[in-house]
């Protein structure tokens, strides 16, 4: 069977990334070690991680005409990711991201300079039309700039293509924009951001999905760190606990995710079972260091899943 084929489309920066025994609080300075540069950004470890788990990938972002859009290339092609929509950008240059782990709790602050992908111009999505109409499904974040969001997100959805929308960093979007998605995947914080509702466990996002249901989303997943998450349609809720595993850094656990879920939709997995393999490849991820790195492959995920099911 042909590997189902997805449009992701998103960041791409560099990851500047060390560990330390604390996070820093206002005004300190502390002493790292382990420092790492590598490919990053939601969107390019998203694609990653939808190509490891076993789909065909169009990568759709910007990049600068610098030694990090060097670096860019390079990751996609080792990923096996297609590259014919990624632009590049003349004036601005190539994003980059200043991660810091606590290397007792694998926790994390992160700060994003996105570069030349916050200028994703139409002219840039009408380039990767046929990428975001042919496609099984169309994955976006909210790391680049939101016109471009919204025009890509248009063009999917006239088309009839499945649209995942993670809202990560969380900012404002409007009614009609959720309405045209057909999974929204928030984490409790950005659920708490869209939806209005204080979430500290799964009953509270039952609360939260339901808001943001009001508000025209149609299908939603609340991932919940370490507890797992709550996958709602409009006619049921059901919550999936995490996989018990022994996390060392949790960077890139949303990406995983995400990118393993587009992945089973393109599939035609189920929503419930689409969610349950993008909760296990969210938590294998956790157990390695690194973003893109981090990213498990289709064999390992099918393994915990089966080691679920036995």
């Amino acid at each position: 069977m042909p590997e189902p084929r997805i449009t992701v489309m998103g960041s791409f920066v560099v990851d500047l990334m060390a560990r330390t025994p604390h996070l820093p609080v206002t005004g300190e300075t502390v002493k790292g070690y382990g420092f790492m540069v590598g490919p990053g950004g939601k969107g390019s470890n998203q694609g990653v991680a939808a190509s490891r788990a076993g789909a065909e990938v169009d990568m759709v972002t910007k990049i600068g005409r610098d030694h990090f859009g060097q670096i860019a290339l390079e990751s996609f092609k080792s990923a096996g990711m297609h590259t014919r929509f990624v632009m590049t950008d003349e004036k601005l240059g190539t994003g980059a991201a200043l991660i810091m782990v606590d290397d007792n709790t694998g926790d994390n602050k992160i700060l994003v300079a996105p570069g030349a992908c916050s200028n994703i111009t139409e002219m840039d999505i009408e380039k990767a039309r046929p990428a975001i109409e042919a496609n099984a499904v169309f994955l976006t974040q909210l790391e680049t700039n939101l016109d471009a969001i919204e025009k890509a997100i248009g063009i999917a959805a006239d088309k009839g293509t499945k649209i995942i929308l993670n809202p990560a960093p969380v900012s404002d979007v409007s009614d009609a924009l959720l309405g045209l998605v057909d999974i929204l995947t928030p984490n409790e914080v950005e659920a708490s951001a869209l939806s209005g509702v204080d979430i500290y466990g799964p009953s509270e996002a039952t609360v939260a999905a339901r808001a943001l249901m009001r508000r025209g989303a149609r299908n939603i997943i609340i991932t919940l760190g370490a507890l797992g998450l709550l996958a709602v349609t409009e006619a049921e809720e059901r919550f999936i606990p995490s996989l018990k595993v022994a996390a060392v850094d949790t960077t890139g656990a949303g990406d995983a995710f995400n990118g393993a879920l587009a992945t089973a939709v393109a599939e035609g997995k189920g929503f419930f079972e689409a969610a349950e393999f993008a909760n296990a490849a969210a938590a294998l991820s956790v157990t390695r260091i690194g973003t893109a790195r981090a990213m498990p492959e289709r064999q390992d995920i099918d393994r915990a899943i089966l080691q679920l099911e036995g």
